[in-house]
């Protein structure tokens, strides 16, 4: 079987909905030899990589085998760098000018690697935003709440992470992903409150500070609470796909949306601004910088 990769699909409604509606027509496909061919993607951005590398794992629960083909230079280079293709046999190319988020699984109790992964791979890019301390350590737990509830709810045998910096657009933006497939915030959510809520008001729901399904030990919410006040101040971009529910934030607005197919998981993606000149810090610690709270 072949399935042909279409081209430039984007960190945006349009593209996670067809990437969605695909994955469900592959997905019960068992026991077939599955070439992915790339004949027709001239661009691809690469922190899809993450839910590239989610339907690869979906489909290998069938015994499928995959393979890739026709991959371009320009587009092999990037997946190359970011050593996505490492596994198909090909080696890694360094990454010189510093623009990839490698793409790593990470399993359920790889605590230690997911959180050296958020401080290495991202906050340390020389270009992120000028923080303290304090507020690094504060966005590693947030995003780590991320991986937390994957784990605790989602049910999944791996935490799937990418991203990829544009340095030549005027924002210099920077976007992460990170995937996971099974239970899904919809899911979680109605049964919380014990009713069958709509995926993009669940999803808006989890988002708010404070809100969490939490019980006992196990973790609940989305933890995005200082990443949400930071990306505001930021001019950056925050999306979450979960079920048939698209959220996303972006310059003080809320968008929300249904696609035509459920994704069983959770896709959050990350949009960071790096023209930013700005200095962040936690409310409490200098006056003088530009605040969080």
């Amino acid at each position: 079987m072949v399935i042909t990769i279409p081209n430039d699909i984007k960190s945006e409604f349009e593209g996670y909905d067809y990437i969605i509606t695909w994955i469900n027509k592959y997905k019960d496909v068992k026991n077939t030899e599955i070439i992915f061919d790339f004949s027709r993607v001239t661009f691809l951005e690469a922190n899809l990589c993450a839910l590239i590398g989610t339907i690869f794992e979906i489909i290998e629960t069938g015994k499928n085998k995959i393979s890739l083909q026709n991959i371009k230079p320009q587009v092999e280079i990037i997946l190359r760098k970011n050593e996505f293709l490492i596994p198909f046999g090909f080696s890694k190319i360094l990454d010189n000018n510093g623009t990839v988020l490698v793409y790593k699984k990470f399993t359920p109790n790889d605590d230690l690697g997911f959180n050296n992964y958020i401080k290495n791979q991202l906050l340390k890019k020389p270009q992120f935003p000028s923080h303290s301390e304090k507020l690094g350590k504060e966005i590693t737990r947030n995003i780590f709440e991320i991986y937390e509830n994957a784990r605790t709810h989602g049910q999944c045998d791996f935490i799937h992470t990418c991203g990829q910096f544009y340095p030549k657009k005027p924002d210099k933006p920077l976007h992460f992903t990170i995937v996971d497939k099974g239970v899904n915030i919809k899911q979680n959510v109605s049964a919380f409150f014990n009713i069958d809520l709509n995926a993009a008001d669940a999803i808006e729901w989890a988002m708010k500070k404070g809100n969490t399904t939490k019980t006992g030990d196990t973790s609940g919410g989305l933890g995005l609470a200082v990443i949400f006040e930071f990306i505001k101040l930021n001019k950056g971009k925050i999306q979450v796909i979960s079920s048939d529910g698209f959220y996303e934030y972006k310059n003080g607005n809320v968008t929300k949306n249904k696609l035509r197919s459920i994704f069983e998981g959770t896709i959050v993606n990350i949009k960071f601004n790096l023209n930013d000149l700005n200095h962040y810090s936690l409310g409490n610690e200098d006056e003088y910088f530009e605040n969080i709270f």
